[in-house]
């Protein structure tokens, strides 16, 4: 594996077991991941929550199982926010979602296997043209994903926000007549998936922020104020540990620009 650029801000985020455990509830108030009772395991996800997603995306792979759900997210989040090439991004992010569609055929019932599969073509889907992502079936591949999250866990927040901003971008990019054809996508649903998943976990930043770009996607700059309103939120979230913090970053980015 090539080494990755790392995480700038890792001082701000240490964690021992014992804190980790205690915070668990709140960090994963997203994506309702199990607090594992393995210590490698446990390890893994505190090598995440500190900023070491290489670290913690090899511990990951060579425990396998359960270990591979950290080494997905690890790897996700990095390719999405710190890694520099392009290409280097998009195959990370295809590793990401071949290694997340074996380990729920290995485990069909883990609700993150499929979520982090979603993440990863969706976030790669992103990155190449709308024609190349509807040719290679990306979109139903990823909706597909998402509702078998929610169906495991319906109380996924995170699937909740993916699912609501994945409908909302299609109605942008095919229009409300061609995205409800082809992919089932409305507005109604989509700001629905996007309130609830802020409020099974009010907190998200990555939801803030994936809302506000959803209402100006469906609504247009009659709902701006608002918008704005919800970057104002996200960007003064205090993060607590270092996938926050690149939410955060991403957050004063949209205010800035």
């Amino acid at each position: 594996m090539a080494q990755w650029t790392p995480f700038p801000y890792r001082d701000l985020y240490r964690f021992d077991p014992a804190r980790l455990t205690q915070l668990w509830p709140r960090l994963h108030a997203g994506d309702a991941e199990p607090c594992p009772d393995n210590d490698k395991l446990l390890h893994a996800w505190l090598l995440l929550h500190s900023g070491q997603f290489q670290e913690a995306a090899e511990l990951g792979q060579r425990l396998g199982g359960a270990g591979l759900t950290v080494a997905n997210k690890a790897t996700a989040l990095y390719a999405n926010y710190l890694e520099p090439s392009e290409s280097a991004r998009q195959d990370l992010l295809l590793q990401v979602a071949e290694r997340a569609q074996a380990q729920a055929a290995d485990a069909p019932d883990n609700p993150n296997a499929w979520f982090w599969r979603a993440y990863a073509l969706a976030r790669y889907g992103q990155s190449i043209s709308v024609a190349k992502a509807v040719a290679q079936g990306l979109g139903n591949a990823v909706k597909e994903a998402l509702q078998k999250t929610l169906a495991l866990a319906p109380q996924h927040a995170h699937a909740h926000i993916a699912l609501g901003a994945f409908d909302a971008e299609v109605i942008d990019k095919l229009g409300p007549l061609v995205g409800q054809m082809t992919f089932g996508a409305k507005k109604e649903t989509a700001l629905e998936h996007l309130r609830q998943g802020l409020a099974l976990h009010p907190q998200s930043t990555i939801g803030l922020l994936e809302y506000a770009n959803a209402l100006l996607m469906l609504e247009g700059d009659e709902k701006m104020d608002e918008a704005t309103r919800l970057y104002e939120q996200a960007a003064a979230s205090t993060p607590l540990d270092a996938s926050e913090h690149l939410d955060v970053e991403l957050a004063r980015a949209e205010l800035e620009g």
